[in-house]
């Protein structure tokens, strides 16, 4: 089960939020939250919160336990950008961007990923034997044709050089 959370038009940059939203991708929620905790950027109270507030939301909506749930997705993205000015010297005026994210994050079921994850895997490995038996197929049909070749080239080089010892037999046999 997927359990979605957002946060939009936090007042710090992407970039910056990206910093602290990376350190907890995959893990499990509970030392996520520790992770946050400790960290020491600005953005990180945010993301704390925003990650309770999922955290909230499986328990009461889903019925789902804390312990078994992980952070399985979290994307930054721009918000609205505000644009100011600041005056400068001799009358100019430089532009001031102050950046916006949206924040998006899912939490997932720890027991679904693992499942999700073993079927995964066991379909590969069939895509693997599949491709496997068919590269066995090709090489056999090559090497087929190899060989093939190698016993026209044979055939080829010994009526040549029957031709070519009939040749020198007649020569021989003329000059004498």
């Amino acid at each position: 089960m997927k359990v979605k959370a957002s946060l939009k038009n936090l007042r710090v940059s992407p970039r910056k939020v990206r910093l602290v939203t990376n350190l907890i991708k995959g893990m499990q929620v509970e030392n996520a939250l520790v992770q946050l905790e400790k960290a020491l950027k600005g953005s990180s109270r945010e993301v704390w919160k925003l990650l309770k507030s999922a955290i909230a939301n499986a328990e009461n909506n889903f019925n789902l336990n804390k312990a078994d749930l992980i952070v399985s997705e979290i994307k930054v993205g721009e918000g609205p950008t505000l644009k100011r000015w600041l005056p400068r010297a001799h009358g100019r005026a430089t532009t001031l961007l102050k950046r916006t994210s949206n924040i998006y994050l899912t939490l997932e079921d720890q027991l679904n990923s693992t499942e999700k994850k073993a079927v995964k895997v066991e379909n590969t490995e069939k895509k693997v034997k599949e491709s496997k038996g068919k590269v066995k197929k090709t090489e056999k049909k090559e090497q087929s044709k190899a060989e093939s070749k190698k016993v026209e080239k044979k055939e080829e080089v010994k009526s040549k050089t029957k031709s070519a010892v009939k040749e020198e037999k007649s020569k021989l046999e003329k000059k004498k």
